[in-house]
């Protein structure tokens, strides 16, 4: 780590892995990071909802039950806020520019991030009961949109934060060891 005239710089700081950068240079490695998660996100989910806008326009569509017109409401809906959530953080970032405000940004935009990816998984939950439900067996639809929710539940949450418990376990694991062998 730098240091200055036998100190630490009062703007510098030690980050996960040893990383020596000041909080506005952590900021924008974040948000570079954030904006490739971001690109991911953004084009599935821009997809997804410009299919389902098409879906009103076909033939088939009126001969809908009441219940799958409804999911299929649901489903615009729960896509439409999917894609406001995940663009949010751009907006955020285009009107807060300049302010000073990075690492603010960094961490608005990782919550709405988050809150994309829930609604997300609600969106692709009613968009696979719409579809399994038109295509057959409303029992087993329900029964398979169960098991990719869970899927995803794995996938996207439990996974990580599994994998974050462990990080952080290990580490205070070795720092404990090092502060032992002084």
């Amino acid at each position: 780590m730098r240091k200055t005239e036998g100190r630490e710089p009062a703007d510098r700081r030690e980050g996960v892995g040893g990383r020596d950068e000041t909080v506005e240079e952590r900021a924008d490695r974040l948000w570079g990071e954030q904006l490739q998660e971001l690109r991911v996100a953004q084009t599935g989910v821009q997809i997804l909802f410009g299919f389902l806008l098409t879906v009103v326009f076909q033939q088939r569509f009126t001969t809908l039950s009441s219940a799958d017109t409804a999911i299929y409401t649901v489903t615009v809906v729960l896509g439409a806020a999917t894609v406001g959530v995940l663009i949010g953080p751009v907006s955020f970032h285009r009107l807060s520019t300049g302010h000073r405000m990075k690492p603010q940004t960094v961490a608005w935009a990782s919550r709405l991030t988050l809150l994309g990816l829930v609604l997300l998984l609600c969106t692709m939950a009613s968009a696979l009961l719409l579809v399994l439900r038109v295509a057959g067996n409303n029992a087993l639809a329900v029964w398979l949109v169960a098991l990719m929710v869970l899927w995803f539940v794995l996938c996207w949450f439990v996974l990580p934060a599994f994998a974050r418990h462990t990080a952080t376990a290990e580490r205070r694991l070795r720092d404990e060891e090092r502060s032992g062998d002084k």
